[in-house]
């Protein structure tokens, strides 16, 4: 019981009063779903919301872990960032009903690593006397950075879709193909497949089970949009960073993307 006034002391004398109340209102509509969901019977909805729940404790994770000041502007962006994929996103299908959200998520996905990426090197090159590092090179890795973590995520999508059969990587509709595999000479010739209307899909036994209106891709298409979108984010922060090295007074909104070292620790 100690344990726990001591926390809501630390909450109530918080010190970023913007960060803390998006992070209850949204902490809050989590909880409330939480509770919809097991109400109808939608346990791997609700074990999403304990993950959200989960999630909204790294910030102040990493804040004491490597004793540093995450911005307001990063801390709400991430909010808001979690709150979207998992409750909006996947509980109420924003994916499927707003074809463009995954895209913008991807792409803030992209820009945040990237600041996370180019704050880690960035304060190393600042606070080391012996590290001197171009505002190219930092801008790269910042970039090299972001594209990992966006590469992973679509590992773990992949993984997750084969080991739990989920549809993480979202399929979708193609009608015109080019394949080497059914050449029937196997001499690695192309094989185009223009206007396909439709495709019929048929059970081991050859009974029909579906017929669909194209050909389906299984992901492949989302998987690279989702890599673009990512590069796109990662690319804008890295070319801001860099032009905030440059000259910090004139570009001093990328500065607010950046954690600084905790001057308390």
């Amino acid at each position: 019981m100690k344990k726990i006034i001591n926390k809501l002391k630390k909450l109530i004398l918080y010190e970023n009063k913007v960060s803390l109340t998006i992070y209850l209102v949204l902490r809050f509509l989590i909880i409330v779903c939480m509770v919809r969901e097991l109400f109808n019977g939608n346990f791997q909805n609700a074990l999403l919301c304990v993950l959200s729940l989960i999630l909204f404790l790294i910030p102040a994770f990493v804040e004491k872990k490597f004793k540093i000041d995450l911005p307001t502007v990063l801390e709400v962006i991430i909010f808001i960032f979690i709150f979207s994929a998992e409750i909006l996103g996947e509980i109420n299908n924003f994916y499927g009903r707003f074809p463009l959200f995954d895209d913008i998520l991807h792409t803030i996905n992209g820009f945040l690593a990237a600041s996370v990426g180019f704050s880690l090197v960035y304060l190393l090159n600042e606070k080391s006397e012996s590290v001197n590092l171009s505002p190219v090179f930092i801008s790269l890795v910042a970039f090299c950075f972001s594209m990992t973590i966006g590469v992973v995520w679509e590992f773990f999508e992949y993984g997750m879709d084969n080991i739990f059969n989920l549809d993480m990587q979202k399929d979708a509709y193609v009608y015109n193909i080019n394949t080497v595999t059914i050449d029937p000479k196997h001499a690695n010739n192309v094989i185009k497949i223009d206007d396909i209307n439709n495709t019929i899909i048929y059970k081991q036994g050859g009974s029909e089970l579906l017929k669909l209106d194209g050909y389906l891709d299984i992901g492949l298409h989302d998987t690279m949009k989702d890599l673009l979108v990512n590069f796109i984010g990662a690319l804008i922060f890295s070319i801001f960073g860099y032009m905030y090295i440059i000259n910090k007074e004139k570009y001093h909104l990328a500065g607010k993307f950046l954690t600084q070292k905790n001057l308390k620790e």
